[in-house]
């Protein structure tokens, strides 16, 4: 494209033409960068074995080290290929089947989570938080903003398993809960979706929050169901009832327009004859702490011995290696 060609367009379509710029350049250019790399290696290579000089080659197997894992991540990026990959995340948690464990579950989902995303130098916040009187809660919305939040975050979508011995149980027993966790992208205000104001009942309530979080001492937190989908959305973390409302409209206009879309590929999918992999309904993860310790992921089939780690929020392998393999499945 020329740059003539460039100014002729509106502002708008510039402005996309830069993104879409900058997301190939986070690609391409490391790729150039590991090329430039392994040429230098190979030079040092040859005057390594020519020199016989053991420092050397060790210099050259400790970069060869650093282009792999370069690679690595370049990979990863790659499977990055859906506009919505590089926009923020709305992250939801709710308690499934399990009572008291099922609610404690979620809450350890939910540090989980936060966990991850402070390694990943992404920024968090809880935009709703609903406590169980006796322990844990019942759902739970972070909003989650940084580079590729949603890109890395959608492989979480889904039911995840905890198998352990029970707290909450007298007689020491092994338990089985469950707790469900959707993630949507974060779109503009400006994305196509409609909603009726018929279609909607809007609820305010007083907020609630983990120890030692502020909570609102007024009816400042907003619900929004939506009527004909089922959806509800809840926001609180604002003091003012105004902006809980306005922002839980986003939340749901995000998550209204995830769901058209997902209908579309559905569509496409059953024409052609194929069948997702995995759906939010199904069982993604499972988590065994008793009677020994291990995380599996049951499409990929990774499993981890150290679920603690896990639980602290080290779930990259996990992540990565579902991208990777949905990204050959494609």
């Amino acid at each position: 494209m020329s740059e003539a060609a460039f100014w002729t367009f509106s502002d708008e379509k510039r402005n996309e033409v830069i993104e879409s710029l900058k997301k190939t350049k986070q690609i391409v250019e490391p790729l150039l960068e590991v090329e430039s790399k392994l040429q230098d290696i190979e030079v040092l290579f040859g005057l390594s074995v020519e020199e016989n000089d053991e420092k050397a080659l060790q210099d050259v197997s400790n970069d060869l080290d650093q282009c792999e894992t370069s690679l690595k991540k370049i990979t990863l990026k790659a499977t990055f290929c859906h506009e919505d990959d590089s926009k923020n995340a709305f992250l939801s948690i709710q308690a499934g089947s399990g009572g008291k464990d099922a609610c404690d579950w979620a809450s350890m989902l939910l540090r989980m989570y936060l966990k991850y995303a402070d390694r990943k130098d992404f920024s968090s916040e809880t935009i709703e938080y609903v406590v169980e009187e006796e322990g844990g809660i019942k759902s739970a919305t972070i909003h989650v903003k940084g580079n590729w939040a949603y890109g890395y975050l959608k492989s979480e979508r889904g039911v995840h398993r905890l198998v352990r011995i029970s707290p909450f149980d007298s007689n020491a027993r092994r338990h089985t809960s469950f707790a469900a966790v959707d993630v949507v992208p974060e779109y503009d205000e400006d994305i196509p979706i409609e909603i009726n104001e018929k279609d909607i009942r809007i609820d305010c309530y007083r907020s609630s929050g983990a120890g030692g979080q502020h909570v609102n001492v007024t009816d400042s937190a907003v619900r929004i169901t939506h009527y004909p989908t089922g959806i509800v959305v809840c926001c609180q973390n604002e003091r003012s009832q105004h902006k809980n409302r306005a922002f839980a409209m986003k939340v749901l206009h995000s998550r209204l327009y995830q769901r058209r879309e997902k209908e579309k590929q559905d569509a496409i999918n059953k024409a052609y004859g194929n069948k997702a992999q995995a759906s939010w309904s199904n069982q993604i993860r499972s988590y065994t702490l008793q009677p020994y310790t291990l995380v599996k992921d049951h499409r990929t089939n990774l499993e981890i011995g150290n679920v603690q780690a896990v639980l602290e929020g080290e779930i990259d392998k996990l992540i990565e290696a579902y991208l990777l393999l949905n990204s050959e499945l494609k």
